[in-house]
Order: C-alpha cells, then structure tokens, then sequence
C-alpha cells in the first residue's frame, strides 16, 4: 500500500494532459515493457541524463513506482548521466512534499539517497553516478534519454537493447529564483503523470 499522502499526489495524475504527440513519444517504452511482460522477463530501465542529479532520478522514482501500483511484476528501475555530480537537494525535498519518504544514508559529496513509497517495499537508491557504474544493468535494458545534451552527447550506449528519447526541461533553469519551488513541483508531476500513464497501458497475460 502506497503512502496516503503520496496516494494523494497519484490521484491528481490524469493522464488525459498528455497530447498525442507525446503520447507518441512515450510509445517505444510502453512497447519496450509490454514486450518484456509478454516473454515474461525482467525489466530493466535505466533513464539517463547529462548529471544524473534531477530530471533522470525523477524518473527512475516515478517509474518505479507506477509499476507497483499497477502491479506490474519484474521491473527494476535504474538512472545514471554521462558524468558523475550528486543528486540535487530539492528533488529530494520535492519527493518528500509529494508523499514519499526519503532518508539520507550516506554523508559525503555525492550522498546516497534512499526513497520509499511504501512501508514494506524495498527502498529505490538514488545517488549520482555515470550510466555505465556496476551498480547499473550492463545488458538487456532500455536506455531512456531524459535530457536532450545526453541524448546528443552520448551517441551509443553499450547494452542497451532499446534507446529511446524522452525528454524534459531541466527544473535547474529555476534554481536560485522564487519559482524554483514551483517548478520542481511542477516536472515531478510531469514525470510522474507520463510514466503512470506508460505503465497503465500495459497487459498483463
């Protein structure tokens, strides 16, 4: 069971914001996941963005936890960037806002975050890293691009069997200004409305 108040933010997605053409966007990782569920086998995302610091994280959080709202069973989520910085502090207080639990479980210049959307599941690990780091799936993935200088930047990625371009604004652009807030706020929920949108049109056998 999810969190109540993160219950609360899952019920205010509505999928019907989202436009045909990103729905045509999204389109490769509905087939990308559907193709896994009907060989029944796992499921590997690693979403990818230049810093692994903010866009990339949110996605790996909310894709993991749409899949286990809709009880889509084997999917492991994973994020990394073409470098290696640290997550940004207010995606972590963004996701608190928003009804998940995150603790803080390392204490250094890249720390590592642990997320939690229930109290009973296994925690998501959050901590920046490059995409290729051990801690990630080296084969039979999907390498979702989620900013477009790692997508034109990083022309191959080894192992992946799918790569697939889904990308966001960088919430960065609000940093150090009044709206910084408001705009996290506002591409988390982005992020979460896609990827529950993408997991909700998934059949399961």
């Amino acid at each position: 069971m999810m969190y109540p108040a993160l219950a609360k933010t899952i019920e205010k997605l509505n999928a019907k914001t989202i436009d045909e053409e990103r729905k045509t966007t999204l389109q490769p990782l509905i087939d990308f996941i559907q193709y896994k569920v009907n060989g029944k086998k796992e499921i590997n995302i690693n979403f990818i963005c230049t810093h692994n610091s903010r866009r990339s994280h949110l996605a790996q959080i909310w894709a993991q936890v749409a899949s286990k709202y809709f009880n889509i069973p084997q999917v492991h989520c994973f994020s990394g960037g073409t470098e290696e910085t640290a997550l940004f502090p207010k995606v972590s207080e963004t996701l608190i806002v928003q009804g998940l639990t995150v603790f803080r479980i390392s204490d250094n210049a890249n720390p590592v975050y642990a997320v939690k959307y229930s109290e009973n599941a296994l925690p998501v690990i959050g901590f920046s890293k490059k995409y290729d780091n051990p801690f990630n799936p080296t084969s039979e993935f999907a390498a979702i691009m989620t900013c477009s200088q790692a997508d034109g930047g990083c022309p191959f990625i080894a192992g992946a069997e799918e790569r697939i371009p889904i990308t966001y604004e960088d919430p960065k652009l609000s940093d150090h200004t009044p709206q910084q807030s408001k705009v996290y706020a506002q591409r988390s929920l982005e992020i979460a409305n896609e990827m529950f949108y993408v997991f909700s049109m998934i059949k399961i056998n």
